[in-house]
């Protein structure tokens, strides 16, 4: 018994490897929502801009007109 040898451990450890994927899945499902625009913020974003060009268009019909 005296001359068991200690084993040493000398890997990744499955709950490390777990969290490491689960990591990796979030930040792949955040850049898929940010490059298909199914994001609030860029929605948001994309139909001020249409409103603001909107407004501006018929301001500057309405300097044309005068």
């Amino acid at each position: 018994m005296k001359n068991r040898k200690v084993l040493k451990n000398n890997g990744i450890t499955l709950i490390a490897l777990i969290v490491t994927i689960i990591v990796l899945l979030i930040l792949a499902g955040v850049s898929i929502a940010m490059l298909t625009g199914e994001n609030r913020n860029t929605f948001a974003s994309t139909k001020s801009k249409r409103r603001n060009r909107r407004s501006t268009n018929r301001r500057r019909r309405s300097i044309r007109e005068l």
